[in-house]
């Protein structure tokens, strides 16, 4: 029912004074709904003219177009996924692919990311991003063990979902890691598959390292299936980054007012809440410091010192 679908899309979305539909409403029940539930009064009209039947036949076109593009692209998607299997020679089961990859700044601020593609497509409410502590700075091996480690573990015990195929972004040293850490905690039936950057770290140029295998496995760069891998790995990479970078952050704002004699985690995080980022903090005056909740004059004073 059009009514039926009416209140559940409004759930989410802004509610409007005015709904016009091609299709027949009850408009005094639409109308009774949006009062009772959101206090809103709402008008519903079935039969549009002048410029409301101009604005409803734009949208059933736009519709009509929206439906069309979402069309092409699940043939699309499900061409590069066959595509994919064939070159991996997959069974028709496949569905799940989980992807890793390290992001650092010399050593420093190391985040590993996980993304996942299920079903078809990316599911980034899946996605997890790990922070790599206790290894030798730069250790990218040791950064890929314990990452793995962390996600399988539960996996191995019989928590969560178990994927199918795993890329792993780095050559047959990561791959390696990988192979070993599966086979420690006992996983079977999963495939697991090295990326490695090609000559000059261009985009088509990546190798495929698989276990077993001394070679890379050779794919064309016009393979949809290759673009699928490669998508799935650029987002592991965006992921890492963004987490990375957001690590950095947060350890250069830590860092610059825990510097700061008199400055303990409180009196920082009011700070950080009272302006809303340390950029206000370091444009504020004496007497805008002292207005924060633990912070008196003297140590207003250093604070404003600090950042001038």
């Amino acid at each position: 029912m059009i009514e039926t679908f009416i209140a559940q899309y409004y759930t989410n979305q802004t509610i409007p004074k005015l709904i016009v539909t091609q299709e027949h409403v009850n408009q005094s029940l639409m109308s009774e709904f949006f009062k009772l539930n959101y206090d809103i009064e709402v008008k519903v009209i079935n039969k549009a003219i002048g410029d409301k039947r101009v604005w409803l036949t734009m949208a059933q076109k736009n519709a009509q177009i929206a439906l069309k593009q979402k069309l092409m692209q699940s043939e699309s998607q499900e061409n590069r996924v066959e595509a994919l299997k064939a070159i991996f020679n997959l069974s028709d089961s496949f569905s799940r692919i989980e992807c890793f990859d390290i992001s650092h700044t010399m050593g420093e601020g190391t985040v590993a990311s996980c993304v996942v593609f299920d079903k078809g497509n990316l599911q980034n409410k899946e996605y997890r991003r790990f922070n790599i502590e206790d290894i030798t700075p730069g250790d990218d091996y040791a950064a890929m063990r314990e990452v793995l480690m962390r996600r399988y573990k539960k996996i191995a015990t019989g928590e969560g979902v178990k994927p199918d195929l795993i890329f792993i972004d780095g050559g047959k040293g990561q791959l390696n890691i990988a192979i070993e850490v599966i086979q420690e905690l006992g996983l079977s039936d999963i495939m697991l598959v090295g990326i490695a950057k090609g000559e000059g770290r261009k985009p088509g140029l990546e190798q495929l390292f698989l276990e077993g295998k001394t070679d890379p496995i050779i794919v064309k760069k016009d393979n949809v299936g290759f673009h699928l891998i490669q998508q799935i790995r650029d987002e592991a990479h965006r992921f890492a980054i963004s987490g990375h970078r957001a690590k950095r952050a947060k350890k250069r704002i830590t860092s610059s007012l825990e510097d700061i004699e008199g400055i303990g985690a409180q009196k920082r995080k009011n700070l950080l809440v009272y302006f809303g980022g340390i950029e206000r903090i370091k444009n504020a005056s004496i007497e805008e410091i002292i207005m924060v909740d633990g912070i008196n004059k003297k140590l207003a004073e250093k604070i404003y010192d600090y950042f001038h």
